[in-house]
């Protein structure tokens, strides 16, 4: 089970920077997919911003965290974040990142990236992990990413139109943790979030909050629908996301998230995802 870490000191202070105008990579019926490329440094987070058009988030090098809608989600390469149009989001890195942006134009009356799409039961409409394959990766790299309204050339729109592909193969991942409207909750999440193994029980965290171990608890039922304990499995999850992303071994990630051992955070991860950590890491 996992144990408290020392008390650190607290998070240095992000750097805020706006989106880059998103016009100049405003995808089309004849340019259906845009790229845009963009190099970040680790604690940088981009300011809350929309668009009108369908946006896959992925890092060619690094991790961030991408918060849509009321989640938050870890991107690593091995990962890409499917956002609808109109959800707003904010991109944090949470290490020194090459971000690869896809703007996505989307059919009339279509939620999916590719008109026929054969999965029928996904729901486009919602944020979405997804699995990026070697192929996608390639293929996304080898997309043009200048600014600008030129006509697609010949090679840009079959790339296009294997990326389309691609995207509506990949598998979906259920990894994304949800987040309050509640102020005071929100506030207590997002320390969680920074700091996943500061506290391993509910009252280490309410009695740092200032907060009564009985109204947060009350207030994870009523906001989130699950526990404490619950939602903090899924926060473990994310950062252990980070942490393989960087090569490191099991028993690293399973003593820095406060486990006693490789075993018992592998066993959690089974539980938690179904998958063992070798496959749900990726």
């Amino acid at each position: 089970m996992p144990h408290p870490a020392p008390h650190p000191s607290p998070p240095a202070r992000r750097a805020s920077v706006p989106p880059i105008d998103p016009t100049s990579y405003a995808p089309t019926a004849a340019r259906r997919v845009r790229a845009k490329v963009r190099c970040l440094a680790a604690d940088t987070r981009v300011d809350p911003h929309s668009h009108t058009w369908a946006q896959v988030a992925m890092s060619s090098t690094g991790v961030i965290r991408m918060t849509a809608a009321r989640s938050t989600y870890i991107v690593p390469p091995s990962r890409a974040l499917w956002i609808p149009p109109g959800v707003e989001h904010v991109v944090t890195v949470i290490e020194d990142a090459e971000i690869r942006t896809l703007y996505v134009h989307q059919e009339p009356g279509r939620s999916g990236p590719l008109p026929g799409a054969t999965d029928e039961a996904a729901n486009w409409g919602e944020c979405r992990v997804l699995e990026v394959s070697s192929l996608l990766r390639e293929l996304v790299a080898h997309l043009a990413s200048e600014p600008g309204n030129a006509p697609a050339n010949e090679r840009e729109r079959c790339l296009s139109s294997l990326i389309l592909d691609e995207l509506t193969r990949a598998r979906p991942v259920r990894l994304g943790v949800d987040l309050p409207a509640d102020k005071r909750l929100r506030a207590l999440c997002e320390a969680v979030l920074d700091e996943p193994a500061r506290w391993a029980t509910l009252d280490g965290w309410a009695r740092d909050a200032g907060a009564s171990p009985r109204t947060v608890a009350r207030l994870f039922r009523s906001e989130l629908g699950t526990s404490f304990g619950q939602w903090r499995q899924q926060v473990l999850l994310a950062h252990a996301l980070t942490l393989a992303a960087r090569k490191q071994p099991m028993a690293s990630i399973a003593a820095e998230l406060g486990y006693a051992s490789a075993s018992a955070f592998t066993a959690m991860v089974k539980r938690s995802v179904g998958a063992p950590p070798s496959r749900f890491f990726g």
